[in-house]
């Protein structure tokens, strides 16, 4: 039966770099891989959203680099199209938001894009700034961090065209609510990660669950891992969770608002107790926390051992 990278743990010389020393990881991005591809690993991976985007415009390069130097797994990005057919980093339809500009990014040309400086999330404008495109961000990424590309599986072919020639198509995880037969179909000898979002307490979610858990029961496959959300933390919830670490899948977590995580959230860790928000999030099974407080997470995460 065919397989699909997603499926599988890694390519060979990845899996072996956790038995042997003499291949271990030769950068961060492959330690994090391999952290991925190891169901009895208790590193916990920190995904941070959008890059640092407190301290820096979401999406740019800036943000981006500051959450490699803390030390962080994954940054997820979103990308958009331009008019001529340029990828570029910005959750928005428009430029409205986060830049200087206005304006529909698929109605415009990258160069009219470019000459508008980013805007924080506060609306202050820092000049000499520019919208990032895919291209710069795999630049400032390779070997260093894994690359969630969140808003982007539409342009699933463009993004494989650009890191297939840059050698990174291992560097990147995309997630989706595909249909498994779907994404099998369409990812197929793929060496990119793929994971489902299960939203486990809606009628979709629960849907799309049982496939993956059908199939797993007739074949044995199964994701590399699943993202959970959740509004309220009650005993279906941590069902599924069990569910996903017996098939030796790891278990993502989306910390960043109430309605994805029952309301252990970052902003709860944050203004209240870490251990009490957190460390329930971990009692699920958690290894990858997705995460707008990356400092904070990180931070705890090395006291609990678990960095």
């Amino acid at each position: 039966m065919k397989r699909i990278l997603w499926i599988l743990a890694v390519a060979g010389a990845v899996l072996s770099s956790c038995t042997s020393k003499s291949s271990e990881p030769a950068n961060k991005a492959e330690q994090v891989i391999a952290a991925l591809n190891d169901p009895a690993s208790r590193y916990v991976v920190v995904a941070c959203h959008r890059g640092d985007w407190r301290n820096y415009p979401e999406n740019s390069l800036g943000a981006i680099e500051s959450v490699i130097r803390m030390g962080a797994d994954i940054v997820e990005i979103d990308l958009k199209l331009t008019k001529d057919s340029v990828l570029v980093l910005s959750h928005d339809r428009t430029c409205n938001r986060m830049t200087t500009g206005k304006g529909d990014i698929s109605t415009m040309t990258y160069d009219s894009l470019a000459t508008f400086n980013l805007k924080t999330a506060h609306n202050v404008a820092i000049p000499g700034t520019r919208i990032t495109t895919f291209q710069e961000a795999l630049e400032a990424c390779k070997d260093r961090i894994v690359i969630n590309v969140d808003q982007g599986y539409q342009y699933y072919n463009l993004v494989v065209k650009l890191t297939d020639a840059m050698d990174m198509t291992d560097q990147i995880l995309i997630k989706g609510k595909k249909a498994r037969e779907v994404v099998a179909r369409e990812m197929e000898g793929s060496r990119m990660m793929y994971m489902p979002i299960i939203d486990i307490q809606k009628p979709k979610g629960k849907d799309l669950f049982a496939q993956y858990e059908d199939w797993y029961a007739q074949t044995g496959e199964k994701p590399l891992a699943y993202e959970v959300c959740f509004s309220e933390l009650n005993e279906e919830v941590e069902a599924c969770c069990q569910k996903v670490i017996a098939q030796g899948s790891k278990l993502w977590i989306n910390t960043l608002w109430a309605s994805l995580c029952g309301g252990y959230e970052d902003d709860a860790a944050f203004e209240g107790d870490p251990d009490k928000v957190y460390g329930k999030i971990l009692d699920l099974g958690t290894s990858i926390i997705q995460t707008d407080r990356p400092e904070l997470l990180i931070g705890w995460l090395k006291k609990q051992g678990r960095r």
